[in-house]
């Protein structure tokens, strides 16, 4: 069954140097050890994905694995790494890349991540994916269908499975070349580059379930709670120095406004231009501190402020100051507090990227208080929008890039046979907004981009509620004092 695929791992080693022409026998046997004896009534593979499922099949019939996900994707792992170099090799051909090019040496690392199959590239494309026209122009959307439904036997059988505590996080280094086991993700393929960050060692690696083109993720050797300061700054700028193609920027560090993983310091960045990115700036502010740093408002529904210049230091010294007003800011006409008590509620969102020989920061301001009335944060996404987002709003999504969770693609189906009056099962949380959408002239051919749009102008929505400085007459007069206090 499985021979064409065998052969074809063998030839896929060889082709990314994990393996040579006198390595075949060696290689074939360890691939035997795994998925058992091979039914020679050979079977065409074509693609790493067919390949692999091939192999799986293999070692399921042989009764060396069972057929759930678990066991599934923490053997695929350990096949895929056979064709993957190790850490060592890979580290020497990227920097070796590297001086052709930047670009060379993310091309080779991109393409070997996709190769192996540690980016999920036929789990990525099922994704539902579509842009939509807002007043902030256009914003991107994306219904999370990639990453895969937990097997209920693994949660069962984890819960009862003291956790090891090794690796302490998914983004630690230690995850490099890591089995995996129930509950954690296979990791054999997985490979790190090493890199230099602010004087430290850092490593740069691929999401396995991008969300755009080269999802980079750049974390810290060391295991330690994500922070923003002044160190933040200089890190972003020297990421983009060494990959001035990429963007990079940081979560917040603070629960509600941040990330899903604050107690690993990482970056996130890659070859994209975010819709925030291509936002005009509207007002021009001057620090008097700083005259070599450009600072404008850009017309973005979260508050952000676009720093721009050619002086690293400068532009980190500027950063600096205005995320340090701001940590300390009150301003209660528009609910904006810094601290209860010891507690601080403020932060920012920095975003780092190249416009020629320019730098550009961008800092969006951050806020994570709760009130009676907005238990889940006053800057958050508000009740009446979470029948399409309730998470956090984290760096992708303050960039313009909706990561909206899987159960709207068969919901938003429904919705769309209730705009035409046919049979449904709409799920009550969306009626109200639905019964709204029915003022509109529907029809078969219209429905889906109808159902769309609206779904951009609800995330538009989403942003503006996680946005400090609101734009209305009483947000734009409390920005003015906002700017005042940072000149």
């Amino acid at each position: 069954m499985a021979e064409d695929a065998v052969e074809n791992l063998i030839t896929l080693a060889e082709q990314t140097g994990a393996s040579d022409v006198l390595d075949r026998v060696y290689l074939r046997n360890r691939i035997y050890a795994l998925i058992g004896d091979v039914d020679h009534a050979a079977q065409s593979t074509e693609g790493v994905e067919a390949m692999s499922q091939a192999l799986l099949q293999t070692a399921i019939d042989n009764q060396l694995i069972e057929d759930n996900p678990t066991d599934r994707e923490l053997l695929e792992g350990q096949l895929l790494d056979l064709a993957t170099p190790r850490p060592s090799v890979v580290n020497e051909r990227f920097w070796e890349a590297y001086q052709d090019s930047p670009e060379a040496a993310t091309k080779y690392f991109y393409q070997l991540s996709k190769i192996n199959n540690y980016i999920k590239t036929a789990a990525i494309a099922k994704n539902v994916v579509f842009d939509a026209q807002t007043d902030f122009g256009d914003i991107e959307i994306t219904i999370n269908l990639s990453k895969p439904e937990k097997d209920p036997k693994a949660i069962a059988a984890a819960a009862k499975t003291a956790a090891s505590g090794y690796p302490l996080c998914q983004l630690c280094l230690e995850n490099e070349g890591y089995k995996g086991r129930l509950g954690y993700p296979a990791r054999s393929n997985h490979r790190v580059i090493r890199i230099m960050v602010g004087g430290q060692p850092w490593g740069f690696q691929y999401s396995p379930y991008a969300y755009f083109n080269e999802h980079a993720i750049f974390l810290d050797t060391k295991h330690e709670p994500m922070q923003i300061n002044r160190q933040t700054f200089t890190n972003l700028f020297d990421i983009i120095s060494q990959l001035p193609e990429y963007f990079v920027g940081s979560n917040a560090d603070l629960p509600i406004v941040g990330g899903s993983m604050l107690s690993h310091e990482h970056y996130q960045g890659g070859r994209h231009v975010f819709p925030m990115m291509k936002a005009p700036v509207v007002q021009n502010v001057s620090l008097d501190a700083f005259p070599d740093v450009t600072v404008g408002v850009v017309k973005w529904p979260m508050t952000t402020l676009r720093l721009t210049g050619t002086n690293q230091q400068s532009l980190g010294e500027a950063a600096e100051h205005i995320r340090e007003v701001w940590n300390h800011y009150d301003d209660e006409t528009v609910s904006v507090k810094a601290m209860d008590g010891d507690v601080r509620h403020h932060t920012v969102t920095p975003i780092a990227y190249r416009d020629g020989e320019q730098f550009v920061l961008d800092l969006v301001l951050r806020d994570n208080q709760t009130s009676t009335e907005f238990p889940d944060g006053i800057f958050h996404p508000h009740q009446d929008v979470q029948h399409i987002k309730k998470e956090n709003i984290g760096l992708i999504e303050v960039m313009g890039r909706a990561i909206l969770p899987a159960r709207l693609k068969t919901e938003m189906q429904e919705v769309q046979k209730f705009l035409l009056d046919q049979p449904n099962e709409m799920a009550a949380y969306h009626r109200d907004w639905a019964e709204g959408l029915k003022q509109q002239s529907i029809t078969k051919t219209n429905v889906e981009t109808i159902v769309n749009s609206a779904i951009g102008t609800v995330f538009a929505r989403v942003l503006a509620d996680a946005g400090v400085f609101k734009w209305d007459q009483t947000g734009r007069e409390a920005l003015a004092k906002f700017l005042a206090a940072i000149k």
